[in-house]
């Protein structure tokens, strides 16, 4: 599996930006719960360290290499894992075979010779591979399961430094993975949200610290979807416009592209809302029938909600 590299700008080398993959990063997180159970994606707690990740040119190169990528093995739970870093000429990042085992050889790119600060970037990407082989886990899209590998990285606590790989200035463009900057900032702030962390001290790169903050204020808005009790008043104003609909026999609309929809359920047939959970994207199902308390049954959070 490749992680891909686009460096030094001209109009080949833009970045994409903005959440073009949303939908398959909330899928991702969803099925990683589903994987691992909530009790499994709480043992990732730690994150891999700014100085586990650090690497220098006084250090050997192939010493510091096995070094980094033994943090990311540590970080992504795999103790067993033996890594082997070799360097070569190609287009690429880097690159792993995880079919084999349970040895595995890593590839990267040989600019990380001198380029050493990012090498712990993209074997953060190469080991989560390794472990969603392990878990059995991916999607059919060969571009969905790239998408689902940089997000088990970073949610899972070792992919925080492909987002500070990422810098764009009038001279260099360079990103690592397959998400957008501000995806890996969203992912990352979810993260963060439920381990208490606070990542912002780690980035060494002004843009990528840009980009958390975007992805972040994208993850705190999940926290106020509608009909959490946390919606804003223009929210809550579209959604009761919604459910007065649904309720008339009018349709079960959802507007402006709102996440929740009514449907008729239950062994009374009343009116049922749908939504996805904030921390996990499982779609739950709950009455309407005003202030709330619901539990996900996949990530056991404890939603207030105001249906």
């Amino acid at each position: 599996m490749e992680d891909p590299m686009e460096h030094n700008g001209g109009p080949s080398g833009r970045i994409e930006h903005g959440f073009p993959h949303l939908p398959v990063v909330r899928a991702s997180i969803t099925a990683l719960y589903r994987r691992l159970t909530a009790d499994g994606v709480r043992a990732y707690a730690t994150s891999v360290s700014p100085a586990e990740a650090a690497f220098d040119a006084a250090e050997d190169l192939h010493l510091g290499a096995h070094r980094v990528a033994s943090a990311m093995v540590r970080a992504l739970r795999l103790p067993d894992a033996r890594m082997v870093v070799a360097f070569r000429p190609m287009e690429q990042a880097a690159t792993v075979e995880p079919a084999a085992g349970p040895e595995y050889f890593v590839e990267v790119n040989d600019r990380f010779r001198t380029h050493r600060r990012d090498l712990a970037a993209a074997l953060s990407h190469e080991v989560a591979h390794v472990l969603l082989h392990r878990l059995g886990l991916e999607f059919p899209d060969t571009a969905d399961n790239e998408i689902l590998t940089d997000t088990a990285a970073v949610y899972l606590g070792a992919g925080w430094l492909l987002l500070d790989a990422y810098r764009e200035d009038a001279l260099t463009h360079q990103k690592f993975g397959y998400l957008t900057p501000e995806e890996f900032g969203y992912v990352l702030a979810k993260r963060a949200a439920l381990f208490g962390e606070d990542p912002s001290p780690w980035f060494t790169s002004p843009r990528a610290y840009e980009a958390y903050t975007a992805g972040s204020a994208l993850a705190a808005r999940d926290l106020r979807r509608a009909p959490l009790a946390a919606a804003g008043p223009m929210t809550r104003r579209r959604y009761a416009k919604a459910r007065r609909a649904a309720a008339a026999g009018a349709g079960a609309p959802a507007a402006g592209g709102a996440a929740y929809r009514f449907e008729r359920g239950g062994t009374d047939g009343g009116l049922r809302v749908g939504f996805p959970c904030p921390v996990c994207e499982q779609r739950l199902r709950v009455p309407v029938r005003g202030p709330l308390r619901a539990r996900c049954g996949l990530c056991g959070t404890v939603l207030e909600c105001d249906t």
